[in-house]
């Protein structure tokens, strides 16, 4: 059985609001908790980022001083002992690699930012369109029963086309449009439904 997890807002803090309270710019908050449409979400931020000249290397600066969630190693830890996983996010390599080292580098899918030479993020490239879910999709096409967490509206597809999903910390807009997830608001009731919906689907299937 494989357990696959959203990242920021799972693991790791959100990048791009540590990015706006540091830079003060208020929009660079937005997240896919308010916007479901991920690509008008990017082309918002790369706009902001052009209009105040700020490149990768600001970003990363930011990045340096993040550290894991509270608590999201020692959960990761015992969840590696009860499941396989595997990250499924929609942030960037060239942001997550040192934050993944201190996770202790689980698998992870996500997209690339596409960066030039003077070190300005001018697109980015998706892995895939709708990456999340068609990675489950492929998974369950393996014969593997997948559970899946996350918190946003771009967790809700691959919630969707698990065996079971869960939200995770997810603000209320995205409970009330998704009714039909259980929600865990902190790592032990994220451990517990984990193992319950473990047994229920051990005795579906």
């Amino acid at each position: 059985m494989l357990a696959c997890l959203d990242l920021e807002g799972v693991l790791l803090p959100e990048i791009w609001i540590a990015f706006a309270k540091k830079t003060g710019i208020e929009k660079l908050k937005l997240t896919t908790r308010e916007i479901p449409n991920y690509d008008e979400l990017m082309q918002g931020r790369l706009k902001i980022l052009k209009e105040n000249n700020l490149k990768l290397i600001d970003i990363e600066n930011v990045i340096k001083t993040l550290s894991p969630l509270e608590g999201a190693i020692d959960f990761l830890d015992w969840l590696k002992s009860e499941f396989q996983v595997i990250i499924l996010s929609d942030t960037f390599y060239q942001f997550v690699g040192s934050l993944m080292k201190s996770l202790g580098n689980p698998t992870l899918f996500c997209h690339e930012l596409i960066v030039d030479d003077n070190g300005i993020i001018s697109d980015y490239n998706l892995r895939q369109k709708d990456g999340k879910t068609k990675a489950v999709s492929a998974l369950k096409g393996l014969n593997f029963k997948v559970i899946a967490a996350g918190d946003s509206y771009n967790d809700t597809g691959m919630l969707q086309e698990a065996d079971a999903g869960i939200l995770f910390c997810p603000p209320d807009n995205v409970i009330e449009e998704f009714p039909q997830f259980p929600v865990a608001r902190n790592y032990e009731e994220f451990k517990k439904t984990l193992l319950d919906i473990r047994i229920d689907l051990n005795h579906k299937f």
